[in-house]
């Protein structure tokens, strides 16, 4: 419900087309489900497979599955697994727009949703977590290049010429993209989209899982640095290696890595890996307990829409080190410390100044631990219901 506002709750047609409450983007979708639930708005879930239960509040509609049947996303392929999903959608859609005030779609998975969404008079959103498609492939390929690495052919990263062409479609029809951080919203604007087309909101952390150790358990000692998620060229870990092995810093403490890497990747970073002062974790369960253990996330992307590990890493009282591409939720030099994508130096200098000066390390995360709240997936449903206003005091409101 608006803020201040007496209307009945938003209703929200909310499409997704993976497993709902899974890893990754899967439990992006869960969060803001559960967080619009949570902020009042009323959703109706059309979801292609439930892997995760939500609020009994929320009603759930699955569309590639009914009980123990489903339909199998690698039998069928993932692009048709979607189009199936997205002509469902839409026919539902036509069958109950009268009790639908907003829709919010996916890539992928929109284009028929989003056609019959504009002939039925209702506003749509469209997620997009990362970057604008086409900006993100050429910066993968031009690091690559650089560094290379040639990625599968089927690698997520890979261009996709098909994958392109039917997200290219997508935008177009949407009334709003939502892009979760500044610099995902720059790409849309580089590639000639306005900013009445685009509508900023965030995404969050599960703050149950994700806190900060006592200050009297804080631990002592060398500066213990983490880089998590996905050891990928885009993800901008040779960066980070660079800076640490180029301070002072790797004399006496530790880089670690928690996180599987591309094929081909590791080979190239190995002189760097083989390091005394580097720990290669691989993919971990335990990522909150690591990052507990931790003083600094480095978050060194070269493209990102808003990496969840930054929001994680804020939560369990990490400092954040991370690039203007990452996407982080951060005020530099007042809850972490930013530099420009591809800016060893600087980032180099910024572990020094932290490994020297444990004050100020200490008053970053003191400062960083006082806006977390912020950054809950509650803060973040909210946000999302907000944006739905928004769009709709544009569009007005259907059945007032």
């Amino acid at each position: 419900m608006p803020v201040g506002d007496t209307q009945r709750p938003v209703r929200v047609l909310y499409s997704f087309p993976m497993k709902l409450g899974g890893a990754r983007v899967d439990g992006t979708a869960w969060n803001q489900v559960n967080g619009l639930c949570g902020a009042g708005a009323d959703v109706l879930v059309c979801n292609g497979v439930t892997y995760t239960p939500l609020p009994s509040e929320v009603r759930v509609w699955p569309t590639l599955s009914r009980g123990r049947m489903r339909i199998s996303y690698k039998m069928v392929g993932r692009l048709r697994a979607f189009a199936i999903h997205d002509r469902i959608v839409a026919q539902r859609l036509r069958r109950c727009a009268s009790s639908v005030d907003i829709v919010h779609v996916w890539p992928l998975a929109a284009r028929h949703t989003l056609k019959a969404a504009a002939m039925l008079g209702i506003p749509t959103v469209y997620e997009r977590p990362n970057a604008h498609t086409a900006c993100f492939y050429e910066s993968v390929e031009r690091e690559c290049k650089k560094l290379g690495v040639a990625l599968p052919r089927n690698h997520e990263h890979a261009t996709n010429v098909k994958v392109l062409a039917i997200e290219e479609e997508e935008y177009r029809l949407a009334c709003r993209i939502l892009c979760p951080s500044e610099y995902a919203a720059s790409t849309f604007l580089k590639r000639g989209f306005n900013a009445e087309q685009l509508a900023r909101h965030q995404y969050g952390f599960d703050e149950t899982a994700f806190y900060p150790v006592t200050e009297e358990d804080d631990h002592p000692g060398g500066l213990a640095v983490l880089f998590a998620g996905l050891c990928a060229p885009i993800k901008g870990l040779h960066y980070g290696l660079e800076a640490w092995l180029r301070s002072p810093a790797s004399r006496s403490g530790t880089f670690s890595i928690a996180g599987t890497f591309t094929p081909g990747y590791a080979e190239k970073l190995s002189g760097m890996l083989s390091h005394p002062s580097i720990r290669v974790l691989g993919h971990r369960r335990d990522l909150a307990e690591i990052m507990r253990r931790s003083d600094i996330f480095v978050a060194p992307s070269v493209s990102e829409g808003s990496a969840l590990v930054t929001y994680e890493a804020r939560g369990s009282g990490c400092v954040l080190l991370a690039s203007r591409a990452t996407g982080a939720i951060c005020n530099h030099m007042r809850t972490g410390l930013l530099h420009d994508v591809g800016d060893s130096d600087t980032l180099s200098r910024q572990i020094s100044m932290l490994d020297a000066d444990r004050g100020f390390l200490r008053a970053l995360r003191e400062e960083s631990l006082k806006l977390v709240g912020e950054l809950t997936w509650a803060s973040a449903g909210r946000r999302l219901l907000e944006v739905y206003n928004e769009v709709l005091g544009t569009a007005g409101r259907r059945g007032q």
